[in-house]
């Protein structure tokens, strides 16, 4: 059992730069991979990135690479996403997830957590 909680999201402009957090409880984070999903008005929810459960492997959709990184910190059981020149095509809802498998299909993804608004005005 894993809780995650996102958090960083916010109002910003075309070109800024935005990171935002997620915080896993438990004792077991390190057993998971992670991934960063992404639902935007009107449209289903999308892969952003994944990262292995070492951190060694990511992934990335072709919308965001160059711009976007995942890193994640076992010590402290957190996932990150440094997201940089951002568009108003990147305004969503984004949601932290945990997975066993390492994987772009959100059906392997086994906990979720509660998703923190992104806002990219032009």
């Amino acid at each position: 059992q894993v809780q995650l909680v996102e958090s960083g999201g916010g109002l910003v402009q075309a070109g800024d730069s935005l990171r935002l957090s997620c915080a896993a409880s438990g004792r077991t984070f390190s057993s998971y991979n992670m991934g960063w999903f992404r639902q935007a008005p009107g449209k289903e929810r999308e892969f952003v990135t994944a990262i292995s459960r070492s951190g060694g492997s990511t992934y990335y959709a072709d919308s965001v690479k160059g711009r976007f990184t995942i890193s994640r910190d076992n010590a402290k059981n957190t996932v990150y996403l440094q997201m940089n020149s951002l568009k108003p095509e990147d305004t969503a809802v984004y949601y932290c997830a945990a997975s066993r498998s390492y994987s772009t299909y959100e059906g392997n993804y086994d906990y979720w957590g509660q998703g923190t608004q992104v806002t990219v005005s032009s």
